[in-house]
């Protein structure tokens, strides 16, 4: 062997070598001797505390990767990200459960960007509204079993406020959670086969689906299914967290509960081709409508894509959507990272293009004529008795005062399902619960269940459409008690009327519009509104929303009117749709062909 010195080119191919097999282990995630290492030219490559690191610069790797490349492309592009962009970029907030756990034994709650971050973990720090964490979970197609609302029932008496609030995504919340019990409530989550984990923050929210799937003598097709294994599917795609801001998906079968697809970011819906419209290339059978870029707190529902697809197809397609949003998202301002804003800037056909090249193939494009759409909502199918599509079985909509129930009433709520159902239990978006797969015969007993626990399936329409947040009994954007002040609306109008047909009113917070207002008969909007020298809860009334075949944006009738009015106000104009209604039509037909001049008029009195 030779014992003649490397040249200066060997060594720096050797250096050059060495250098990149350590950034290969980075990009792999494995560990380095001395955690840092200097390359031929200085570089150096980091790995651990946060995302590897080039120089200080995040390295994209791993499934992340397709975010930090979008982080890094909008740098390059001479744009600044916002601060949240920002803080993922510095530290990935899926790897945060060391630091939670420490949290979680020194009794503090998280400051600074960690507020934000830990959301990912479905922890959401709500002060100043409460000094405490709320929990969000991830409930697929909005379903679980009577052992897992029992375990949640117990966990919150231990860990948080010992009640359990149903969201409008189907979903499932526990708050007033202190600081020391944040891990109590992670562990205790898994250990009920439930995740938390993607709940918040920038990320897919609950998939949703039509809640009597497979029930339901009136759908096409199941669909509970599906958001199944989209969940799978996202948990198990770590780039599927890698989003500039929160996405909605959601599966209708085409029933009588409608799951609110086209006020998501995705929407499939199902529709029929029939043997006439059917051919080669066609085949008669059941599909689904993507529909994409609903948003209803920006004012937009999601419109149809002109794709059609097959069930099957449908989660690997909602995927490559997310990718080509993930990479050409607005990472720059929050109030324009919505998937619709993607879609405003570039067009529908210039985005489905982008979807097909990350597939690798054309997707199927049918034009909306070929297709049956079904209509089979019924407004009060979540509340009630109703027979299923299994003979001799019904399913019974539990009423839940503003999606709020107590430990005691979740346990007995389970006792109920496991007693005289199958012991499941499912969500709707409309705030309440459904115990399906009771036997003819035990509906009665069920009843008197129901009534011992002080919970019902009987509703006024008032009450059976009745939608609000969480206020700011428990959300610092809220400007008003909304929970509350729902009650008191409910309660005035089930004393002056009696109506035969839902008059859906939603009561939201904020601009955010957890309680989707703008889509009610009735939206209201809660503000701040100055009565003397005080500071008073009060409300924007809109008139005139709805969705699938009555879907509109509700218009704003009134600016800041304090909650004091709001009742009388809401009264009145109810009052003149009963006397002024044609051959009984809805509230929402009344209130379109009716002026604001007219409207206002109702209620000038109340103001």
């Amino acid at each position: 062997m030779s014992e003649k010195a490397f040249s200066k080119e060997q060594q720096q191919y050797i250096a050059g070598f060495a250098f990149g097999a350590d950034v290969a282990r980075a990009v792999n995630r494995l560990p380095m001797v001395s955690n840092c290492v200097s390359g031929p030219s200085g570089n150096s490559v980091t790995v651990g505390g946060g995302a590897a690191t080039v120089d200080g610069k995040v390295l994209p790797v791993g499934p992340e990767r397709i975010a930090l490349q979008a982080q890094a492309d909008c740098i390059a592009a001479g744009k600044k990200l916002c601060k949240e962009e920002k803080a993922k970029q510095a530290k990935n907030p899926l790897d945060m459960w060391d630091e939670i756990q420490a949290r979680s034994d020194a009794n503090e709650f998280p400051k600074g960007d960690d507020v934000f971050l830990t959301k990912f973990h479905g922890l959401f720090f709500v002060a100043p509204a409460q000094n405490s964490f709320m929990c969000r979970m991830r409930l697929p197609g909005g379903v679980l079993h009577s052992w897992q609302l029992r375990g949640l029932a117990d966990l919150s008496e231990k860990s948080a406020g010992g009640f359990v609030d149903v969201t409008t995504r189907a979903n499932l919340q526990l708050r007033e959670i202190p600081a020391d019990h944040a891990m109590n409530i992670l562990y205790g989550l898994r250990e009920l086969d439930i995740i938390s984990l993607g709940s918040g923050g920038d990320n897919i929210r609950n998939c949703t689906a039509s809640a009597l799937s497979g029930i339901d003598p009136s759908e096409l097709i199941e669909t509970i299914p599906y958001a199944k294994r989209m969940h799978h599917y996202i948990v198990n795609h770590r780039e599927m967290y890698g989003l500039p801001r929160k996405f909605n998906i959601a599966f209708d079968g085409g029933g009588s509960i409608s799951a609110l697809d086209d006020t998501n970011d995705i929407g499939f819906h199902a529709v029929q081709v029939t043997d006439e419209n059917a051919s080669e290339t066609l085949p008669a059978g059941v599909y689904f409508q993507l529909t994409l870029g609903g948003i209803t707190g920006h004012k937009d529902f999601a419109r149809d894509t002109g794709v059609l697809l097959r069930p099957e197809e449908c989660v690997e397609v909602a995927g490559a959507i997310v990718r080509v949003f993930v990479k050409n998202g607005d990472r720059t301002d929050r109030k324009k990272a919505r998937l619709k804003y993607v879609l405003d800037d570039w067009g529908f056909e210039k985005f489905i293009q982008a979807v097909e090249t990350e597939m690798g193939r054309d997707l199927r494009k049918v034009d909306s004529s070929l297709v049956v759409i079904p209509d089979n909502e019924n407004r009060q199918a979540h509340v009630g008795v109703h027979p299923q599509k299994q003979n001799g079985r019904q399913y019974v909509g539990v009423v839940l005062p503003v999606g709020r129930i107590t430990s005691d009433q979740a346990r007995g709520l389970s006792d109920i399902a496991e007693t005289y159902g199958n012991g499941e239990i499912r969500c709707t978006v409309w705030q309440n619960i459904l115990i399906p797969h009771i036997r003819d015969e035990d509906v009665e007993e069920v009843k008197a269940k129901l009534d011992l626990i002080g919970l019902s399936c009987d509703a006024s329409s008032f009450r059976a459409g009745l939608v609000a947040c969480t206020g700011s009994a428990g959300c610092k954007f809220a400007g008003a008690d909304t929970k509350k002040h729902a009650m008191i609306i409910a309660e005035t109008l089930e004393s002056q009327f009696e109506l035969d047909q839902p008059i859906n009113i939603h009561v939201t917070g904020c601009h955010h519009s957890c309680a989707q207002h703008y889509i009610g008969d009735i939206g209201l909007q809660a503000c701040q509104v100055e009565q003397g020298d005080d500071m008073v809860d009060g409300y924007h009334v809109n008139v005139g929303g709805g969705w699938g075949t009555r879907k509109a944006i509700a218009r704003l009738l009134f600016e800041s009117v304090a909650f004091s009015d709001v009742p009388a106000l809401i009264t009145a104009i109810v009052g003149g749709y009963l006397q002024g209604r044609q051959n009984n039509e809805s509230f929402v037909d009344f209130a379109r062909r009716t002026s604001d001049e007219d409207l206002k008029a109702l209620a000038v009195s109340c103001v």
